[in-house]
């Protein structure tokens, strides 16, 4: 009798044992998504505080801004090496509505960021960019991702100042501005490329979705946690400048 109940004893624990993995693998996977829910409210957080930052001062000249068909918030891109080197982080992109852009501020779509200078911070850790598309082939350009800035779409360092000539906002697909000293100010991006984050919009909107879906597709409603900065862009830039 020992002997059978001892081998029972082995089946049963060895039945339990993929349960029990199985059951570890659920716990330890929910802390995991709920880390990365929490990492997407924050980078929309910080966009609109670094929004709110470049609208409060003159550095980004609201001229320019009123400009632009869609801007994107990176704040927070972390620094891979010292000075002119790598670098990774991530932030929202956001177009005005309407075919021809001139309606209010879409719902906006996570993006990446990966390569873009921050030789402007040399010891810096990370760096807040705040980059305008000017024109549709600079839309259709990061909409359709994995957009190599200065290839794929123009770029140029933004203008500063309260007041910009139309002739100094040139030809460029996009403009670029990263903090520099506590203040923004143009810098090239080149070379740099943008990305959709499609793991960050599914977890923002609950399906797989598409950043050309969520900023020009009129499907989604703005999430709760983006209300801060679509509000800013709605007030700060309401009406779209030729």
């Amino acid at each position: 009798m020992p002997h059978t109940s001892r081998k029972m004893s082995e089946r049963i624990g060895q039945r339990a044992l993929p349960c029990l993995l199985v059951s570890l693998s659920i716990l330890l996977a929910v802390p995991a998504w709920s880390g990365d829910t929490e990492k997407d409210e924050d980078t929309l957080k910080n966009a609109a505080t670094v929004f709110q930052e470049v609208v409060s001062g003159d550095s980004v000249p609201p001229d320019v801004l009123a400009k632009a068909d869609c801007v994107i918030v990176l704040p927070r891109v972390k620094k891979v090496g010292f000075g002119v080197g790598g670098s990774g982080g991530r932030g929202v992109m956001s177009c005005r509505s309407g075919e021809k852009f001139d309606g209010k501020w879409s719902a906006p779509a996570v993006y990446g960021i990966g390569g873009a200078s921050v030789g402007l911070q040399a010891g810096a850790s990370s760096t807040d960019f705040v980059l305008l598309v000017m024109n549709e082939k600079g839309v259709d350009a990061i909409l359709a991702d994995k957009t190599k800035l200065g290839s794929d779409a123009t770029a140029a360092a933004g203008p500063s100042g309260a007041t910009v000539a139309s002739s100094s906002v040139g030809g460029a697909d996009v403009l670029t501005y990263a903090r520099a000293k506590g203040l923004f100010a143009g810098v090239s991006l080149e070379g740099a490329v943008l990305h959709q984050d499609n793991d960050a919009n599914k977890r923002l909107y609950g399906k797989a979705i598409s950043a050309w879906e969520i900023v020009r597709g009129k499907v989604v409603k703005t999430p709760v946690s983006s209300h801060d900065l679509i509000s800013l862009l709605d007030d700060k830039a309401p009406r779209h400048k030729e």
